[in-house]
């Protein structure tokens, strides 16, 4: 029997179900794991994905045709048996399991380990062979407890406030913004949005994610009225003509690359805020051993490094070449 899902130049196939699991290119049949665009794209036949990522998925792909299916439900496709089980990346995200002839495979798409008390919380899943991603997999990148980076933000922004200044933190419009969003201390002040993280809002706030009261600016909003507000955007936005409109203010980013001091020179911000909606490198190794897998392909990320330290670690390990985006929030389309 060959194996459970194959890589090809498509995306991760199966051939007993005759599906792809987040193709990047067009493919007759797609399991999405989640709504970011370098694993959702358009062009697809048909679309699975968990009824909590579906929306954002159709809000950013228009009219395709999806199906949804609950996590932990077990759907037969041909002749593998799949279901979806929470990541912890963003909200709605999925790892999809794959079992063919008693054989479990398990795709991570994008995840992380600690609970961020928006999105659902990741769930080990036994199985066989273990396909993960590894965007921070160096010893470097260790994140420190959500609740002191939260204390970081909102001491900041409140030192902002008092100078009259705005606040203008930098984050990915789907997840990232809504994780802080839910972080801050909304007695501090206002909170903006940019339309591309109010239009997510909206997405989410539907499916009932609980997210503090925030005002989307647009042209006609009178800045003056909004005092010492923490402003919301992607990091492509700041330092544009849109930010320029808040007079002075002071401008951070908040991504698991802040980790590394060149980094955050290059994004020009007052400050640098470490906060991913990835594993560390802790947490990677501490997914894998969970899954009890013996097979591991490293994809996106330090791969090379990851895989050659797995397998002094008595894995049998090895690196997958994906087209899957490797920075973090490095534009509006990275995860």
């Amino acid at each position: 029997m060959g194996d459970v899902l194959t890589f090809t130049d498509r995306g991760i196939y199966c051939p007993a179900g005759d599906f792809h699991i987040d193709p990047w290119r067009p493919v007759a049949r797609a399991l999405i794991t989640h709504g970011h665009s370098d694993h959702a794209r358009p062009g697809h036949g048909a679309y699975l994905a968990t009824d909590a990522a579906t929306p954002v998925i159709r809000h950013r792909l228009g009219e395709i045709a999806i199906d949804t299916i609950r996590f932990g439900e077990t759907r037969r496709i041909g002749g593998a048996t799949v279901s979806f089980h929470p990541a912890g990346h963003i909200p709605g995200s999925a790892q999809v399991r794959v079992e063919v002839g008693g054989e479990v495979w398990v795709v991570s798409g994008d995840y992380k380990l600690a609970p961020d008390g928006l999105c659902e919380t990741f769930e080990p899943v036994r199985c066989h062979a273990f396909i993960t991603e590894c965007t921070f997999g160096l010893p470097v990148f260790k994140w420190r407890p959500q609740r002191e980076v939260a204390a970081d933000i909102n001491s900041w922004w409140a030192a902002n406030a008092a100078e009259g200044r705005a606040s203008i933190l930098g984050a990915y419009s789907l997840g990232k913004a809504q994780r802080l969003l839910a972080l801050l201390d909304p007695a501090t002040g206002p909170i903006l949005t940019h339309g591309a993280v109010e239009n997510t809002n909206a997405v989410l706030r539907a499916q009932g994610y609980a997210l503090p009261d925030t005002t989307h600016v647009t042209p006609e909003l009178d800045l003056k009225a909004h005092p010492g507000a923490m402003v919301i955007a992607p990091p492509s936005a700041l330092g544009s003509n849109w930010a320029r409109r808040f007079g002075p203010a002071r401008t951070a980013v908040a991504s698991g690359w802040m980790r590394l001091r060149g980094v955050r020179r290059r994004r020009g911000a007052d400050r640098g805020f470490v906060l991913s909606d990835h594993a560390d490198w802790d947490e990677l190794h501490t997914a894998i051993r969970e899954t009890g897998a013996e097979r591991i392909f490293a994809t996106h990320g330090y791969t090379e490094i990851f895989a050659r330290w797995l397998v002094t670690q008595g894995f049998d390990a090895q690196v997958v070449p994906t087209e899957f985006g490797t920075a973090e929030d490095d534009a509006e389309d990275a995860a």
